[in-house]
């Protein structure tokens, strides 16, 4: 015999009906589907009871609380440790001097990478230095203890290499390069062409500091004698 449905079925094929139309809860507390329109874009609060579409945000974002939005969230690009090249396609070393400037001074810290350095005469090293400085302002040593009397024009990152083989790679750090309050410091590794037997290599691990509290918002690439045949420099801001 058939039974009556009972309030319990019923309710329970009202709910079934307002699931299938996708909304959530009934009557007017229902948050109705059409406020999203886009794969990825989510719901969330602006007020108490109020909520809103936020769109979904780019590539390998992540979302961020953030007070001063509508919904307190926003997609925003991870910076902790990230590295941005600033030089886009990085820098071409050639002639006297070659000098990447506007460096923004947003970053924490500097890491410059040295390609391929040849130059014009051999068993010469690569030099940089900091805002155009040129004067006896920098000193260095492979020592992890030293002295220095401030004795350089410049910094050699890379040691002296052959004029024929563009073999060599340059690694340096730039710690905290912004700040105007103390001297500046560098860490760099280096490997280059040995200028008498190019099978072999020199290799050098340099310590060094620049005794200007000014920002580095500039470096130049020169050598000693001579000038830069051919090179790359890439220069990456950390976060």
């Amino acid at each position: 015999m058939l039974q009556p449905p009972t309030f319990h079925s019923m309710l329970t094929e009202a709910r079934l009906v307002n699931m299938a139309t996708g909304r959530i809860g009934a009557g007017n507390t229902a948050i109705e589907p059409t406020i999203v329109d886009a794969k990825g874009d989510i719901i969330a609060a602006t007020a108490a009871d109020t909520v809103s579409r936020l769109a979904v945000g780019s590539n390998d974002q992540v979302l961020t609380a953030d007070s001063s939005t509508a919904t307190g969230l926003k997609w925003a690009t991870p910076s902790s440790g990230g590295l941005t090249l600033i030089n886009t396609g990085g820098t071409t070393l050639s002639g006297a001097i070659t000098t990447i400037s506007s460096i923004p001074l947003t970053y924490k810290s500097l890491l410059l990478i040295t390609r391929d350095f040849l130059p014009s005469n051999d068993d010469q090293g690569l030099r940089i230095r900091f805002n155009s400085d040129s004067n006896n302002r920098y000193g260095y040593s492979a020592s992890v203890n030293f002295t220095t009397s401030f004795g350089e024009p410049g910094f050699n990152i890379a040691p002296g290499n052959d004029n024929s083989v563009a073999n060599g790679l340059a690694a340096t750090w730039i710690y905290d390069y912004a700040n105007t309050e103390t001297w500046k410091i560098i860490e760099s590794v280096s490997v280059g062409v040995n200028a008498t037997t190019t099978t072999l290599g020199n290799i050098m691990q340099l310590l060094g500091a620049y005794n200007q509290t000014s920002a580095v918002s500039s470096i130049s690439f020169v050598v000693e004698t001579g000038t830069i045949t051919s090179g790359t420099a890439y220069l990456y801001g950390v976060s």
